[in-house]
């Protein structure tokens, strides 16, 4: 019998079919984020399209994932937590010179530039998104809003001047630097150095706003 002779009763194997005999969880956001990027929304991902980049069969998703929703959403949750850490982090760093909202602004920016799937993702998804998305976009912008009205709160409180409303600062602040976010996305890197000023002193005017705001200034 000839080699490449495969009897009708004995089907093909995923490996003779050149797709991966398991995959995990991990494998297929890993496949998702590879087919997004800054113009792509994961709005218009196919459930097969990503099963075709993990190298499976469509059936072997739902294995893993419910549909191509319940995907994204997970996709948006880890976004959000990938860009908490490294703006938590840039916060923690900023001890000297420029001070924290510049060295957060720059931080944003530098992911921005990064070409990090995670940041696009939230930014693309809070605007043009499914309301689903939307919604998982607004939570972890609830997410950041409240780190940073702790943060807010800790340095008033270090430098004994009291903000107006710490929550809606918090607020403000967050959704200011994610519109711009997304405006930003589609200019040229040259325009980042305006941007960052520009960005950077909209968040000091709203800070100083609200500490002219509080009753003990007046």
């Amino acid at each position: 019998m000839p080699a490449s002779f495969v009897p009708h009763s004995q089907p093909a194997s995923p490996s003779r079919l050149g797709r991966r005999p398991s995959i995990t969880r991990e494998d297929l956001l890993t496949a998702a984020l590879a087919l997004l990027g800054p113009n792509r929304s994961v709005s218009t991902l196919g459930l097969r399209e990503v099963a075709r980049e993990a190298n499976i069969a469509p059936n072997s998703f739902y294995r893993h994932f419910r549909d191509i929703d319940e995907l994204a959403v997970v996709l948006i949750d880890r976004a959000g937590s990938s860009l908490r850490t490294i703006i938590g982090q840039a916060r923690n760093r900023a001890s000297t010179g420029r001070g924290v909202v510049r060295s957060s602004v720059e931080a944003f920016f530098d992911r921005l530039r990064a070409d990090d799937r995670y940041l696009h993702l939230l930014l693309r998804e809070g605007l043009a998104g499914s309301n689903a998305y939307k919604q998982a976009v607004d939570r972890q912008l609830s997410f950041f809003e409240e780190e940073l009205q702790e943060d807010l709160i800790r340095l008033a409180t270090s430098s004994g001047i009291p903000l107006h409303e710490p929550e809606l600062v918090a607020r403000a602040i967050t959704r200011l630097v994610f519109a711009v976010g997304g405006s930003a996305i589609d200019l040229p890197r040259s325009s980042d150095p305006e941007q960052i000023d520009q960005l950077t002193t909209m968040v000091k005017m709203i800070v100083v706003g609200a500490q002219r705001m509080h009753p003990q200034a007046k």
